[in-house]
């Protein structure tokens, strides 16, 4: 015999799962413009009918989950699609670190995997500071190299270092008060051995971190600021 309790704990839990699992939906363009304003980076999935029979939809979904440290949401909304000059089904980046979105076009694409998906966020992800890595090393498709700001201001340094949460915490201020200029994007380089070419570029050793260093992607210049104290002052 089948308990009614059960079977009501079941469907209920089964409920909490799909809510729980669904992504936000942004019914007009306050909504649209209050979550990217929310957040450093975040992303929606412009479909304009969300089912699983819709090209790309389940992917995206899938790939939701896997980046899990950024917002996503989903949005149908016309006025909004065109507040944000979107023209179809469409993945979009939302990065307050340049002021800019990065557009995948859907209609565009052959084939789409959730994998594929993910790694197209992660690879364009971009923030007030972005940790340089192996993804940034390998891949110059990545948000740091398309960005219109091409000077980036690096802080070198050893995570095992006593003041690296001090100096990471004053870099990120320093991008956020520096924002609005649109002159530097701020990359962290933690002393690791895929980074060890960096650090070489700037002719430093880990003997030598913590350091600060100046690179214009226009010109391939760069600069290397005197050893001392690093703060946000000018």
């Amino acid at each position: 015999m089948i308990s009614l309790l059960s079977l009501f704990l079941s469907l209920l839990a089964a409920s909490v799962i799909a809510k729980d699992s669904a992504l936000p939906t942004l019914n007009d363009v306050t909504a649209a413009e209050a979550f990217i304003e929310a957040s450093e980076v975040v992303v929606i999935g412009f479909f304009e009918t969300p089912s699983d029979e819709t090209f790309g939809y389940k992917e995206f979904v899938e790939a939701a989950k896997t980046v899990k440290h950024i917002p996503v949401a989903l949005c149908s909304n016309k006025e909004a699609w065109a507040k944000l000059s979107i023209v179809s089904d469409t993945l979009t980046i939302f990065r307050k670190a340049d002021n800019h979105q990065d557009n995948l076009q859907l209609s565009e694409t052959k084939k789409v995997e959730a994998d594929g998906l993910a790694r197209f966020i992660t690879m364009n992800e971009l923030r007030y500071i972005t940790e340089y890595n192996q993804v940034v090393v390998t891949d110059h498709t990545v948000g740091l190299y398309q960005s219109e700001v091409k000077a980036h201001l690096l802080l070198f340094i050893n995570r095992g270092s006593g003041d690296y949460e001090v100096l990471k915490d004053r870099l990120v201020r320093a991008g956020k008060q520096l924002l609005d200029l649109k002159r530097f994007l701020f990359v962290l380089v933690n002393r690791v051995k895929s980074n060890e070419k960096s650090l070489s570029y700037f002719s430093l050793m880990s003997r030598d971190l913590s350091r600060v260093g100046i690179y214009d992607g226009v010109s391939d210049m760069k600069w290397l600021m005197p050893e001392g104290e690093i703060s946000t002052h000018l």
